[in-house]
């Protein structure tokens, strides 16, 4: 096979459709200045006109195929695999080489990453094992997904909140983030409830643990209610991941009598379907007992101690439930001073005596409404106009 003309791509064939790809492969097939010029195009687009090289690397490390599957999953590539994959790799740079002088004053090669040095086989056993350790394809960039009609689907600006950004609830983060550790780890670890009232950081704090974590391997996949009977198959499709996965469903409640009671009870304490190693479930709520009572059910004396085991049988499934409680006058203004400091805004008495008045006029305290006064306090600085509230 001709390693200077994409045309012969077998593992890779895929990124054709990228449009430098497509371009690249044109000026290989004809050449020309027609050629040329399409293919200058599409990489100064793509934004790599100054390393073209690091491009291409980047999308062969990200290309989901059945190489980086194989090994990703921890397998042995067999020997035609490899060298088929070798063949693509080896096309695509030798292309580029070929003619990097016809394309020199409007696109830099630049570098090769280390682990595409070396050697072809040298180079394979590195390939694999990156993919051992980072997953593969959209698993590699993204750290975030949704579940969307039986497939995950990156979310492309997860929250970028960290831990030292979030105030307060010391003691919760501590046993959530111990908890976490011992995931990633492989060492025992439990599902998590999260619960408490609205605005305390629940949400936050999974998403600040995400960000954390996730160079250690950490990936979470958040579905909604309506997916709660899918996480067998989510559980199946994530399960030869090398990665570790958060399955977050947020601001969980059921109804009574709800058929996804007995599914998350399956998925939370193990099933013929079964718990994997690569997989945790976390779960927030505004209420411990997640499972809502109708009024007609509690005038029942019978059911209501059925109810009762019920919504506590669900939320005991979970190994670690951690309170955010409602914060107090003091705790509320001490998160405001520290969000204040980090803002460069001054934590005096005038602030906090502004603070107080924000929470009674928006019906209480919490983190939550102390990082929305803040940021308004930062906007009328920077203005140079007063509060209006």
């Amino acid at each position: 096979m001709n390693d200077t003309t994409l045309d012969s791509l077998i593992v890779l064939r895929s990124l054709t459709a990228d449009g430098v790809f497509s371009a690249l492969a044109g000026l290989c097939r004809r050449g020309g200045d027609e050629a040329l010029a399409l293919f200058a195009g599409e990489v100064i687009a793509a934004g790599a006109e100054r390393d073209l090289l690091g491009y291409a690397a980047e999308r062969i490390l990200c290309d989901e195929n059945a190489f980086s599957v194989c090994c990703a999953r921890g397998r042995q590539p067999s020997a035609q695999l490899k060298r088929a994959f070798m063949h693509d790799v080896n096309a695509i740079f030798g292309c580029i080489n070929m003619h990097k002088s016809e394309f020199s004053q409007y696109v830099e090669t630049g570098s090769l990453p280390a682990v595409f040095s070396d050697g072809d086989g040298r180079m394979a056993d590195r390939l694999c094992k990156f993919y051992a350790e980072n997953g593969y394809g959209k698993f590699i960039k993204n750290c975030a997904f949704s579940y969307e009609d039986g497939k995950l689907v990156p979310i492309g600006n997860p929250a970028a909140v960290t831990l030292d950004e979030l105030k307060g609830y010391a003691d919760e983060k501590r046993a959530i983030d111990a908890n976490i550790v011992s995931f990633l780890r492989g060492l025992p670890y439990s599902n998590m409830l999260l619960y408490g009232d609205r605005g305390t950081g629940k949400s936050s704090t999974v998403h600040a643990m995400l960000n954390k974590y996730r160079g250690s391997g950490l990936r979470l996949v958040e579905i909604n209610r309506e997916n709660m009977l899918e996480l067998p198959r989510i559980r199946q499709q994530l399960m030869e991941n090398p990665l570790k996965f958060i399955i977050f469903i947020d601001d969980l409640s059921l109804n009574e009598g709800d058929e996804k009671i007995s599914g998350l009870k399956a998925a939370l304490e193990g099933s013929v379907s079964g718990r994997t190693d690569n997989t945790m479930i976390v779960a927030t709520s505004n209420r411990r007992h997640i499972v809502k009572e109708n009024f007609s059910d509690r005038e029942n004396s019978v059911h209501v101690n059925d109810s009762m085991q019920e919504q506590l049988s669900l939320s005991d499934r979970f190994g670690i439930t951690v309170l955010f409680s409602s914060t107090d006058k003091r705790t509320y203004l001490d998160i405001v001073s520290q969000l204040a400091r980090d803002c460069g805004l001054k934590a005096d008495e005038k602030l906090l005596a502004l603070a107080e008045r924000w929470a009674l006029v928006k019906g209480g305290r919490s983190p939550r409404r102390a990082k929305q006064f803040t940021d308004l306090m930062l906007s009328c600085k920077m203005l140079g106009t007063e509060p209006q509230f």
